[in-house]
């Protein structure tokens, strides 16, 4: 269960990726944008914004994010990516911070390139962090014995994602111009625990939802510590969160 004000708490730091993703998609007059993944639709918006004439069509598989967004004006609809199909008309599709959640989704990138048409654009973003300090605390505390069993088919992995080069190549054998970097932000965080907020809106999801909420408020308490450990506070009160993410435009020659 997705909690849109969480996710909107670091809005700004969060929407950056975005903006640089969406920058380098050069269509001009698109008759259809799609935003797969839409989450609150704070971003959505600013597709009508850019493309006043495009039809946006915006999914999510979180009725909460739904709602969220359909409070913003947006028409989203609840859905899910692996069995989204473009309708004919697609010339943009945009996946931000989606496909980490998706196993297997290079299969989705190849096919969603198999059916659009040639000139359209496929623009993704996905975290490239999960070896970072934050991700491998959970990892290593979920492995504790008094959460194994909880915690048994916690997804978080290593191996996730793949990097600029791999989604490079797929695509670029998929008949796509393809354009892929990646980007380590540093992000200046304030407040009590800002890590522990910043992943409790994301990378923690899936943890709240197989624990009571007594083991949620348990699980958070001895994660406190390892994420102050690996993420100090500064004298000036600020936290420096460092945060890898992997970006890929792509566009049917």
């Amino acid at each position: 269960m997705w909690n849109p004000d969480l996710y909107l708490a670091y809005a700004d730091h969060r929407g950056r990726p975005f903006f640089d993703l969406m920058s380098r998609v050069a269509a001009e007059s698109p008759r259809r944008v799609v935003d797969l993944g839409c989450g609150p639709g704070n971003l959505t918006a600013t597709l009508g914004e850019r493309w006043p004439d495009a039809a946006i069509e915006a999914f999510d598989s979180s009725p909460e994010m739904v709602e969220a967004a359909r409070e913003r004006g947006i028409d989203a609809h609840v859905g899910d990516v692996q069995t989204w199909v473009p309708q004919p008309d697609t010339d943009v599709v945009l996946s931000n911070a989606v496909l980490q959640w998706v196993p297997g989704h290079a299969d989705l990138l190849v096919r969603w390139a198999g059916q659009l048409s040639s000139g359209s654009w496929i623009a993704m973003q996905v975290p490239g962090n999960f070896d970072a300090p934050s991700h491998e605390a959970v990892r290593r505390l979920a492995r504790h014995d008094r959460w194994s069993e909880p915690l048994r088919d916690f997804p978080f992995r290593e191996g996730q994602v793949d990097g600029p080069t791999g989604y490079a190549t797929l695509l670029t054998d998929a008949g796509c111009r393809v354009d892929a970097w990646e980007t380590t932000y540093i992000h200046e965080l304030t407040g009590e625990d800002p890590v522990l907020q910043w992943i409790t809106g994301t990378a923690l999801t899936p943890v709240k939802s197989r624990l009571t909420e007594t083991q949620w408020q348990q699980f958070r308490e001895e994660l406190i510590p390892m994420l102050d450990e690996a993420y100090p506070m500064r004298s000036d009160g600020t936290t420096f969160f460092p945060f890898r993410r992997i970006f890929v435009v792509a566009q049917l020659k």
